[in-house]
């Protein structure tokens, strides 16, 4: 039986979590705002995926389901800057659908992870490539191997999802009429056309703003697409590198000129990219709204606008997506995990909890510790069963970083975890650790045997591959590795641990 939205006291029941796409907060800006307007942005973060693109990857795959187009267990595909591939990737895992993606390596490292951890294949095109690069990739895999490709840039599904869900949001939200104006980038042109459209048949005196990078002033240009022999479009004239992922590849999409040709933009905004950086680390740290940099671009677009508009106006621009996708970009750059001078002086400000702390006095020293024989004997038996043997905590990151070291070089291992549930019982975790101690001559975890030799934790096991004696162990077992993979063994150590 389907399960439907119940609304009750402590909120609702959904049948799955694609029913949670959409429906998003529209927020007045309250610390940033110029006087006499009224600001306001719509977080599309708050989609369950952590962007706008949810909306579309549901509407292509229903629409591809209803039209026979996708068939059961087919394979999707589609080229995507990140956020469509992780609405598809989130999409696709509830459905069931397998999903490979293409994206350019230009791209935020975090999209990958994201795409990836939610079941996706991903596969990088050159930089160089652009966009039009990834989309021609996504075409061949789709035409080689039979796949589904959504086709994001010119699927109508795109913009109706706007036009039935965004559009009628932002109209309801103010009163039936939408807001007096309307702050957008665009990408695929898909939210353009679809909140446009219903704006202009709402309330025609809404004034319809796009951003554009102002290096990158494609659609401002009026120069038209240029499209192939197979009509896909090549790269523009006017485009050139920018800040904001996700808006303005290097292409106008048929979407984005649909909404051109329907004279659907009344003005263009263009963004620099250190404006766009600054007004998404205003927005977070002045009214806490946490948001990327196209969302940053479209907000620094909707102050542009604000300075000129009629007292009263009452303003909305669209923030796309999360910051949190953008760490490993320009956009978090001065921001660290160590302490700054601020924070320690903070933290010397008071006795407790510091790292430049007196030592602790000496204590007296413990009575030698003693271990169960059978447990010792138990860590003989895994040993002697195994060449390689390690012995490890589930939540130990250093345990994770041979771990994972390991894996790479492929390097099979037999790991015994000392804390898992099986190990709880009667204490056998605790035994065998206290016996190991004893074997190891330390107390540390993880603890590494080859071929019944003890190597020793983490550290040592790194040094032993750097100066060749963990090469010559293996070996003499037999083992193959892939020796590239284990050239730099202390970056698989974790983040915190690293050399600054």
């Amino acid at each position: 039986m389907e399960l439907k939205p119940i609304t009750n006291p402590a909120g609702s029941l959904y049948s799955s979590i694609l029913d949670t796409i959409g429906d998003t907060p529209i927020v007045r800006i309250n610390r940033l705002a110029p006087e006499g307007v009224e600001l306001y942005v719509k977080v599309e973060a708050f989609n369950p995926g952590g962007s706008v693109k949810d909306r579309f990857a549901l509407a292509a795959i229903e629409a591809a389901e209803a039209s026979g187009a996708l068939k059961p267990g087919q394979t999707v595909i589609e080229a995507t800057s990140g956020n469509t591939g992780i609405g598809l990737a989130l999409v696709c895992a509830a459905k069931g659908y397998p999903l490979v993606v293409t994206m350019a390596e230009s791209f935020s490292v975090e999209r990958r992870k994201l795409m990836r951890f939610l079941g996706a294949k991903v596969v990088l095109t050159p930089a160089a490539q652009k966009g039009t690069g990834m989309l021609a990739k996504a075409e061949e895999l789709a035409r080689e191997h039979g796949w589904f490709l959504a086709r994001q840039f010119e699927n109508e599904a795109n913009a109706d999802m706007h036009s039935r869900t965004t559009a009628r949001e932002i109209v309801d939200a103010f009163g039936g009429t939408g807001p007096d104006v309307w702050v957008t980038g665009f990408g695929t042109g898909g939210t353009l056309k679809g909140v446009a459209r219903v704006l202009r048949a709402e309330n025609p005196a809404t004034q319809i703003v796009v951003a554009e990078p102002d290096n990158v002033p494609m659609m401002q240009s009026g120069i038209p697409q240029d499209r192939d022999a197979e009509g896909r479009p090549v790269s523009h004239p006017m485009f050139r590198p920018h800040l904001m992922q996700g808006w303005s590849p290097d292409f106008i999409a048929k979407l984005a000129g649909d909404a051109v040709s329907a004279g659907s933009i009344d003005r263009f905004q263009p963004v620099g990219g250190n404006a766009a950086l600054q007004a998404a680390r205003d927005l977070a740290t002045q009214e806490g709204i946490f948001c990327g940099i196209s969302g940053g671009a479209t907000f620094a677009a909707a102050l542009e606008v604000a300075k000129t508009a009629p007292k009263g106006s009452r303003i909305l621009a669209m923030l796309p997506d999360t910051g949190e996708r953008y760490m490993s970009t320009v956009l978090f750059d001065g921001i660290t995990a160590d302490m700054s001078d601020e924070e320690i002086a903070l933290s010397r400000s008071t006795p407790g909890a510091r790292f430049d702390s007196p030592a602790p006095a000496p204590v007296a020293p413990a009575a030698a510790p003693s271990c169960k024989p059978e447990a010792a004997k138990m860590i003989d038996e895994i040993v002697a069963k195994h060449p390689v043997v390690m012995f490890v905590l589930e939540w130990c990151e250093f345990s994770w970083s041979v771990r994972k070291l390991f894996a790479a070089a492929g390097l099979h291992y037999h790991a015994v975890e000392l804390d898992a549930a099986a190990m709880q019982k009667d204490n056998l975790g605790g035994d065998l650790r206290a016996a190991l101690g004893l074997r190891a001559g330390a107390p540390t975890i993880p603890q590494i045997f080859i071929g019944g030799e003890h190597i020793g934790g983490a550290t040592d096991t790194f040094d032993a591959f750097k100066d060749g004696t963990m090469t010559e162990k293996l070996a003499a077992l037999g083992l193959t590795f892939d020796a590239a993979k284990t050239a730099n063994p202390y970056a698989f150590l974790p983040a915190w641990m690293h050399p600054r």
